[in-house]
């Protein structure tokens, strides 16, 4: 992903061998599963991907931190490491029905069209059809991805619900301008009560309820509230839930030493180290759900963090894994 492709390349360039792990087969984390390629054209990201490989990064896909290996074996290995393993694991409604045919997960969605062909129904081995009728469930930068996707299969309607107003919505105003251009309709101050289906077992219809903005939560934000009687129903062939995610929990499961939030994210100073001498972290696995630019912010941070401890370390081999959807290793050469 974008913090640890960053931390590999600003190592390489200070010039530290350098051991990228990757849980997918393909590189780029939510750069290549999560952003659609007519926001992030993938000639740019593969140009971005082998310009890091020709600094003589070495890249190690298939490989899940935490499974295939964890940090303590890595640590016997390398002088440090880098976690990068974003938020990948998605919150759900918790409503009845969400467990039938057709519901799907943002990340799912996303990850099964972006960079499993999912579009290329029937013929690809992992094919997905939506249906007449979509809707996506969030109001943030996902849910917008989701939408703008979807639409592209070729449903006859994609809606976004919300159940706040459109000037609460987390996602970044242009990307819904482009989602209201191109004809997806919104329904503000709604959300879902309960799902059902049809003789399949397959999502055919949505209960939602309107809402109204009561006050203020934790967030800041005006809290939501059902107004009673004004439940409508939605027909529906494809459900996309897109109400956010937390960090990917295995390393964290697998190295008790990790100090976490009550979020799970794991704790990092301002350099990005963690409990763990020698252990970095940033991204999302750090910051919850986030962008990339702040991913690659903190990357470059820790790469400088990294690079200070392996010149004053007195080991002939210094070494940063560095693990996300990603995960690196570095090993210390000449300062350059």
């Amino acid at each position: 992903g974008p913090a640890s492709l960053t931390c590999a390349s600003e190592l390489a360039r200070l010039g530290h061998q350098v051991t990228v792990f990757e849980a997918l087969h393909e590189l780029g984390g939510v750069l290549v599963y999560g952003i659609p390629p007519f926001r992030l054209p993938r000639e740019v990201l593969h140009a971005e991907i082998d310009r890091v490989r020709k600094m003589g990064v070495v890249f190690v896909t298939n490989f899940v931190v935490g499974m295939t290996c964890t940090i303590e074996e890595l640590r016997k290995e390398y002088d440090a490491i880098f976690i990068g393993t974003g938020a990948g694991h998605p919150y759900l409604m918790d409503i009845p029905g969400e467990d039938y045919l057709g519901v799907y997960t943002a990340n799912e969605f996303l990850t099964r069209v972006n960079l499993l062909g999912g579009w290329k129904f029937p013929e690809y081995d992992t094919p997905m059809e939506v249906g007449k009728r979509v809707v996506i469930v969030g109001g943030g930068n996902s849910a917008m991805d989701a939408a703008r996707v979807a639409l592209r299969m070729g449903p006859e309607k994609v809606y976004v619900l919300y159940r706040r107003s459109e000037v609460e919505m987390p996602a970044r105003a242009e990307e819904v301008k482009h989602a209201m251009e191109e004809g997806i309709e919104f329904h503000f101050l709604a959300a879902p009560m309960k799902l059902e289906a049809d003789a399949n077992n397959r999502v055919c219809r949505m209960q939602c309820v309107q809402m109204q903005l009561g006050e203020p939560d934790a967030s800041g934000r005006r809290r939501p509230e059902p107004i009673p009687g004004s439940e409508f129903w939605l027909d529906v062939d494809t459900v996309i839930v897109a109400i956010g995610q937390s960090t990917n929990p295995i390393i964290q499961r697998t190295t008790p030493e990790l100090r976490v939030t009550k979020r799970s994210t794991i704790q990092a100073d301002e350099r990005g180290e963690t409990s763990m001498p020698g252990i970095f972290a940033g991204g999302d696995v750090t910051r919850g759900g986030s962008t990339v630019l702040l991913a690659m912010k903190d990357g470059k941070r820790a790469a400088v963090a990294i690079h200070e401890l392996l010149m004053n370390k007195e080991s002939p081999l210094a070494t940063v894994p560095v693990a996300g959807a990603t995960g690196l290793g570095a090993r210390k050469t000449s300062k350059q």
